[in-house]
């Protein structure tokens, strides 16, 4: 299990950063966005799989969740309604959840992002919900082509979301930090008159193609 301490290291590396590290995979798709684009995300997967339209398994998902965790909630991409809003996040903030990853749509979005909420999501709809289908937790979910499963670790910022396999954390921040480090290099470089078509080796590849 993640500790809190690279919990905070993959929070601060980012979600570009992990994505590319852990070998280009575990992005959600780009509809996943924050509505609050400052907002940093990072903590263990709980899962959620709910019906479209209908929020009972997300006042009960809450109510299991543990501090520190992040929701995650496949709403089946249904957006013509608003699942979460501004009464859950005040309940989730209350318990310690750590944010809310939706494959759907949320509303009340002003005061979510007043309240300091981390919330990413596929858009608003003020539409309201039922409260009438059972669902699942602690379950595997498929959002996109990406399988998160209980456990596996949410990384969020502006950029997006990447998930982490538990088992893959410490390799994941080893090659991220190793990463970082070869940006840090090549941005002096630039700084001090290197080009990219040198610091990445394009210029056989532009001949190729006569851009030479």
């Amino acid at each position: 299990m993640a500790t809190s301490e690279q919990i905070n290291q993959l929070r601060d590396l980012g979600a570009a950063t992990v994505y590319e590290a852990q070998g280009a995979k575990g992005a959600l798709d780009h509809g996943i966005k924050p509505i609050d684009p400052s907002v940093k995300l990072a903590g263990p997967a709980y899962t959620v799989d709910c019906r479209p339209a209908d929020n009972l398994m997300l006042h009960y998902a809450v109510q299991k969740a543990r501090p520190g965790d992040v929701l995650v909630v496949d709403a089946k991409a249904f957006m013509e309604a608003g699942p979460w809003g501004d009464v859950l996040t005040i309940q989730a903030m209350k318990i310690g959840i750590a944010g809310l990853v939706i494959n759907g749509c949320v509303r009340d979005a002003s005061l979510i992002i007043e309240l300091g909420f981390p919330v990413f999501c596929r858009g608003l709809s003020i539409k309201g919900t039922g409260k009438n289908q059972p669902g699942k937790v602690g379950v595997p979910v498929l959002i996109g082509d990406v399988v998160i499963n209980p456990g596996d670790i949410i990384v969020g910022d502006r950029d997006g979301i990447v998930v982490v396999p538990q088992a893959e954390v410490g390799s994941a921040i080893a090659t991220s930090l190793a990463r970082e480090a070869k940006e840090e290099q090549q941005r002096k470089a630039i700084q001090e008159g290197t080009s990219t078509i040198d610091l990445l080796n394009l210029a056989d590849t532009l001949k190729r193609f006569g851009l030479v």
